[in-house]
């Protein structure tokens, strides 16, 4: 199936058929995925002297023989994967899946989202950060590391993509929520030393949207996102440094947020709802969809027969209201 063919399917077709299953190859990959990959350091990450890690690609569905649900760990080499549209609109989304900061979802909202923003003529790059727990020096500040980088390099990359430059926004998804929260907060933070001339660009996104993020650190936190990001027993210092609903200023971007009420993973109280009322609080152009019904983790394949599957289609109509999509 061409690339073509797979963008005049249905969403509900496409996020089915771009994750049959098959055999996956020895390093995890299956004959869909895409190719272009673009390397986010050009050596050892900042903090990874000495970390020796391999990636590993697991399979939650084995003998499912219906769809991939793939996740991967170990992440030694931070890597953005390259999703570009037939007609792209000059919109680029830097696509952050979750996984609790101990993994990081690949099909369910990675590729599969990927696709369907491709479809509007979006240019997607899927985001695999750093895992703080895996041995990094500064291990709380890796995932930002990671983020901010790929934002600029995509930003230097710009007239290679066919992107442009003011409508790049960030997408994420539970603690991978996070990481977009946090660069939207704290995309000005000097987290690392510039290793090359794409380090002069801009770590700002213009827009963002945040899928059921985790968002604070505090004591209504998911305990494992802040286990794995901050150990055991953080200070209260770390925990406000990392809990993004305490640092939105008039700098922040506008958002676009998406929960689900029955979410009892990540609640909405203490996280997305609290993100809100702090972008409301600074005057941040902003939009909230509070869903009864969707539970955690949804992405695009868990929202069959649900209203929670209209959140693509909600995201590019604000998107483009605001300027950042060309159209919906």
């Amino acid at each position: 199936m061409d690339r073509r063919t797979v963008l005049g399917l249905g969403a509900a077709a496409l996020a089915t058929m771009a994750a049959k299953a098959e055999s996956m190859k020895p390093d995890g990959s299956i004959s869909t995925d895409p190719t272009e990959i673009l390397p986010l350091w050009p050596a050892t990450p900042p903090g990874g002297e000495g970390v020796q890690l391999t990636a590993r690609i697991i399979e939650r569905l084995p003998g499912a023989n219906v769809i991939h649900d793939r996740y991967v760990e170990s992440v030694g080499v931070p890597i953005l994967t390259v999703f570009r549209p037939d007609r792209p609109d000059g919109s680029a989304l830097l696509l952050c899946p979750g996984g609790g900061y101990v993994r990081e979802v690949l099909d369910k909202e990675a590729f599969e989202s990927a696709r369907r923003f491709n479809a509007a003529g979006v240019t997607v790059f899927v985001l695999r950060y750093r895992l703080p727990g895996e041995g990094w020096a500064n291990r709380a500040d890796v995932p930002l590391q990671d983020a901010q980088r790929a934002i600029r390099l995509i930003r230097s990359y710009a007239d290679h993509y066919g992107v442009d430059s003011g409508r790049i926004g960030i997408l994420g998804f539970s603690a991978g929520g996070h990481v977009a929260a946090s660069l939207i907060t704290r995309f000005s933070d000097k987290v690392y030393a510039a290793v090359d001339a794409a380090d002069r660009s801009d770590a700002r996104p213009a827009f963002a949207g945040l899928m059921y993020p985790v968002i604070t650190m505090s004591d209504k936190a998911h305990a494992g996102s802040r286990e794995n990001l901050l150990g055991k027993n953080p200070p209260p210092e770390a925990i406000a440094k990392y809990s993004c609903e305490l640092h939105v200023t008039a700098a922040t971007p506008p958002t676009f947020l998406c929960l689900a009420g029955d979410d009892t993973i990540v609640p909405p109280l203490g996280n997305g709802l609290a993100m809100y009322e702090a972008l409301a609080t600074a005057k941040i152009p902003s939009e909230l969809h509070l869903f009864q019904e969707g539970g955690h983790g949804f992405g695009i394949g868990g929202t069959a027969g649900k209203p929670c599957s209209a959140w693509p289609d909600l995201f590019l109509k604000w998107g483009a209201r605001g300027g950042f999509f060309k159209s919906a």
